[in-house]
């Protein structure tokens, strides 16, 4: 008697995020996937999967595979496939997972958008191009590196204009912007502000979504959703209505235009949320996706079109079954509505009426994720939303209405959380007086430019001047936590948008996290202070923020508990820390034994190697990539001949790092630009074998041992790098040096009076951060053993 076939099986990628919407999403993807006799198999980033038990425990299996490298997922799933576990469709629910779940589909010859349109479509400004080549209303849209290039976009087009993402979800750093002055806040409100953003052109209108599901390779609108916005300069999403309430008209025009955009953008397969707008001159297309909308319209699809099963219509699809979906629906007969709680800033002391609401019997779904005690954020993303309502109703406007009513029946009593006031010192930020608050510090924060001792010149520019930033914790008129960083423009590094970031998270740190040292439970004793940066990281708030502000509670908490900071982590005593001698770019190259840091990337590299030949040293070569393949092929000899002890982001394209690690096997390579979280630690492990981890770059020590442990578990090699930096931020990295195999901690001998020496150690007699202790210089041997 034969074996029976295994069950085909549906690999879910990307799970579901963190946020209960999207678990509830993600579970009804994998219960619908069950339903139809489908193994289930799940795959997301490994802290993601421990954060979301009930997605796990839906599903048959779950996986540890990183969506964010969609060639990787594509690979892993591949090799499945090989060894006989093929599944018979791929999915993805998450906005982020669309780019893996193309390129898996793709790999494995299964059905799937394509992976450039899918691609095309998560890129804002492409998207906006295809369009507008196709026909489509678009608003002006330029991509731009700073605000030169913005102010530039403003001065040539009429306001007002949108700063956003270039890629980014929840309407995360999405502000208006009606003139020059108010582009600084803007773009201090980006996630990531090193990386380039979008500027365009702000659009008049109603604005809506259409939701439908693609059936043999064509779209099918199953609404349209009226969408109710917060006022700018931000534009957060707080009301939905399904199906909105427009003419027969404007709904057919609205349905024809969304499905001829969506066939000119070569798309397919799966669900798919695309956003426009109303206006006197027609529709304006938004943001395309291939994913069901957020706002819970997932769960008020089925409630206006009984039967539905959005994420079983896909695989029933996918699977070669038959879908009873013609071309063109009906309108619904029936409605919903979705409305998220706003309350007001501040510490919650009371909320009244909620058990009213979520027993309603109208209400489809309801949450509310604060309580007294909890402290409310400003609204400024999907991800600041504490709750929602999810109701049903006969008519558009009676599910609106009903929504509103019951979202307004919830009262919440909140009390500040500080007060603030004006500094009178010369360059200081602000202060944050909770006078009469046991515990809560007062936050002061100085911000100094500074000329550097001599002029740093790397491949792409030359510093002079540097911001120099203080954060202070004071009680009772005494400083008891201090952080100090300095910030560099040349790095895309401003000086007054970090320091209003860093005042503003310190205040809410110090309105919520407990001092470290009283937590007797056992528990981590750092795990509050832990949440808070990773919520504030989260949220979009700069890694130079997050590092000021995570040293100046480290010590605090360090301080309280009468210990180093080191030890506080349960880290190896540092020991003595043996520098690089770091070389710029143009200056002579000592000749005394001790390890070189050779900045290179350009037009005089081969000079430079030749120059190097014969020197008695290590050598840390660091291109700041700026190789490319020709001159890889070029500088080959020299460098193979040169053997150098470390090769430093050696080149542009990372596909070239297979070729380098087996010309010089003997070389560590380490990545270091862009190397600024877990994931992109990983790629630079996985790549090219070894990191240069800088505190500045990841957002303090914390996210920073957590990368480093993983790549020492790996076999990886490890450097510790810095910018140019104060001696207490010097200090405060070089606790982790001895996790290291490389320490290039010299960054502070430009900002302040301190003597270039080969090696340090650091006095940690007192508890809180170390200081850099200096020794008479050691012999040159010393110096060599690194």
């Amino acid at each position: 008697m034969s074996a029976a076939p295994p069950p085909r099986e549906l690999l879910l990628i990307g799970g579901g995020g963190e946020m209960t919407l999207s678990v509830d999403v993600a579970v009804q993807a994998v219960e619908q996937a069950r339903a139809r006799g489908l193994r289930t198999h799940v795959t997301n980033r490994a802290d993601t999967l421990a954060a979301t038990p009930d997605v796990t425990a839906a599903a048959d299996a779950a996986t540890a595979v990183d969506f964010a490298r969609p060639g990787d997922t594509a690979d892993w799933a591949a090799g499945r496939a090989a060894e006989g576990e093929r599944p018979a469709l791929v999915f993805g629910v998450r906005e982020m997972a669309q780019e893996a779940v193309a390129a898996t589909a793709d790999a494995l010859g299964l059905p799937g958008n394509p992976p450039a349109a899918v691609r095309r479509i998560r890129t804002k400004d492409a998207c906006r191009a295809a369009l507008a080549a196709a026909g489509f209303r678009q608003p002006a849209v330029r991509v731009c590196r700073d605000a030169a290039e913005a102010r530039a976009f403003l001065a040539a087009t009429a306001g007002p204009w949108v700063v956003k993402p270039r890629d980014g979800a929840d309407s995360a750093g999405v502000r208006k912007v009606t003139g020059p002055d108010d582009l600084p806040a803007a773009l201090a409100g980006l996630p990531d502000r090193e990386a380039p953003f979008l500027v365009e052109e702000f659009v008049e209108g109603g604005e809506f979504s259409v939701e439908g599901v693609f059936v043999g390779g064509s779209p099918r609108v199953l609404a349209v959703t009226a969408k109710e916005k917060l006022p700018p300069p931000y534009f957060v999403e707080i009301g939905h209505v399904l199906p909105a309430d427009i003419s027969e008209e404007t709904r057919r025009s609205v349905e024809e235009t969304v499905t001829a955009a969506l066939t000119a953008l070569e798309l397919r397969f799966g669900l798919f949320h695309v956003e426009l707008w109303l206006t006197a001159e027609g529709i304006v297309l938004g943001e395309v996706h291939v994913r069901i909308g957020g706002g819970w319209i997932h769960r008020m699809l089925p409630h206006v079109r009984p039967g539905l099963e959005l994420y079983g219509t896909v695989y029933d699809d996918a699977l070669g079954l038959p879908v009873d979906l013609p071309a063109t629906l009906p309108a619904p007969e029936r409605a919903a509505a979705a409305r998220y709680f706003a309350p007001p800033e501040g510490r919650v002391t009371a909320v009244t009426g909620w058990d009213a609401v979520r027993t309603h019997p109208a209400v489809l779904h309801a949450e509310l994720r604060v309580g007294p005690g909890d402290v409310v954020p400003g609204f400024r993303s999907g991800g600041d939303r504490v709750g929602a309502v999810v109701v049903g109703a006969a008519t558009p406007a009676e599910a609106r209405e009903l929504a509103r009513e019951l979202v307004a029946s919830v009262r919440f009593t909140v009390e500040p959380v500080e007060t603030v006031e004006p500094v009178g010192a010369v360059g200081a930020v602000g202060v944050d007086a909770a006078p009469g608050v046991p515990g809560r510090p007062e936050v002061c924060v100085d911000l100094e430019p500074r000329p550097l001792t001599s002029s740093f010149r790397i491949s792409h520019m030359t510093i002079e001047t540097v911001d120099h930033l203080r954060l202070r914790l004071v009680q009772a008129g005494r400083t008891v936590g201090e952080g100090e960083i300095t910030a560099d423009s040349g790095y895309g590094q401003d000086g007054p948008a970090i320091a209003a970031e860093a005042e503003a998270l310190a205040r809410t740190l110090a309105a919520t996290c407990d001092d470290a040292h009283r937590r007797a439970d056992g528990s981590d004793p750092v795990a509050p202070l832990r949440a808070g940066l990773e919520k504030a990281a989260a949220d979009g708030v700069g890694a130079p923020a997050r590092m000021l502000v995570e040293m100046a509670f480290l010590d605090r908490a360090a301080r309280r508990a009468g210990v180093p900071v080191w030890r506080l982590l349960g880290l190896p005593e540092p020991g003595r820390v043996r520098l690089l001698h770091t070389v710029p770019i143009g200056e002579d190259i000592p000749l005394d034994g001790r390890p070189l840091k050779i900045k290179l990337g350009g037009a005089d590299d081969e000079r430079i190697l030749r120059s190097l030949l014969g020197v008695p040293a290590p050598l840390i070569l660091d291109a700041n990539r700026g190789w490319d393949s020709q001159d890889w092929q070029r500088l080959r000899p020299l460098l193979a001949e040169l053997d150098p002890a470390v090769l430093e982001d050696p080149v542009r394209d990372p596909a070239l790092l297979p070729a380098i690690r087996a010309a010089l096997p003997g070389t560590a390579v380490v990545l270091d630009e862009g190397i600024a979280t877990a994931d992109d630690a990983s790629f630079a492990v996985g790549t090219a074998g070894g990191l240069n981890v800088k505190l500045m770059r990841f957002g303090g020590i914390l996210p920073a041992l957590d990368a480093l442990t993983d790549a020492t578990e790996r076999g990886a090699a490890r450097m510790l790098g810095c910018f140019l930096e104060p001696p207490r931020a010097i200090a405060y990295a070089a606790q982790l040096a001895g996790l290291c195999d490389w320490s290039d901690l010299d960054g502070h001998f430009w900002v302040s009076d301190d003597r270039p020496v080969p090696s340090y150690g650091l006095d940690s007699s007192a508890p809180g951060i170390p200081r850099i202790a200096y020794t008479p210089e050691p012999a040159r041997g010393e110096a060599l053993a690194i």
